[in-house]
């Protein structure tokens, strides 16, 4: 791991905050690019000890910093290999509660996002394929509140970085 030296980031959370330093920086990137990596390595690259990796991994943890790990699937290898966004337009606002109630309950939908502008709410859906997404897209059409969607399909996933932004806070 290459030493640097980055001013201390204050994350807030409510009225507590803790204040990341370097050796916290340096840890972050490390579960960033592998969240099942062990302290005692993480430890030996940075060296420091595995109960120093522990105790600011769960000072993180508290603070609200680290919320859990990621599993990363490839849905296509899973027979899930088409990709919507779908966009709905709601009745009234009053009925997004209930409307994001009853999109929880359509496996398929795995993002959906409150949003300003054309859609109330935007969501992400993974199918086998066309017949299979219009069944899901009629489900999410048949919501009570849902007056219209509109669909696009995703022809490829040219960006999927999620350790982009972390790796750019650190610097």
């Amino acid at each position: 791991m290459e030493n640097k030296i980055t001013p201390p980031v204050r994350m807030s959370q409510g009225a507590q905050s803790y204040q990341l330093d370097e050796i916290d920086n340096q840890i972050l990137e490390l579960l960033i690019e592998n969240t099942r990596m062990p302290y005692t390595e993480i430890a030996k690259k940075l060296i420091i000890s595995a109960g120093t990796v522990h105790v600011r991994v769960r000072k993180m943890e508290e603070a609200g910093i680290i919320t859990g790990s990621t599993l990363n699937i490839d849905y296509g290898k899973m027979g899930f290999s088409f990709t919507a966004y779908i966009g709905l337009y709601l009745e009234k606002t009053s009925m997004t509660s209930h409307v994001i109630d009853e999109l929880k309950k359509i496996p398929y939908v795995i993002v959906a996002h409150l949003t300003t502008g054309q859609y109330n709410i935007f969501c992400e859906i993974k199918a086998r394929d066309t017949h299979h997404a219009k069944e899901i897209i009629f489900m999410m059409d048949d919501i009570e509140g849902v007056t219209r969607t509109e669909t696009m399909i995703s022809l490829e996933e040219s960006i999927s970085d999620r350790k982009r932004l972390m790796h750019h806070i650190f610097k």
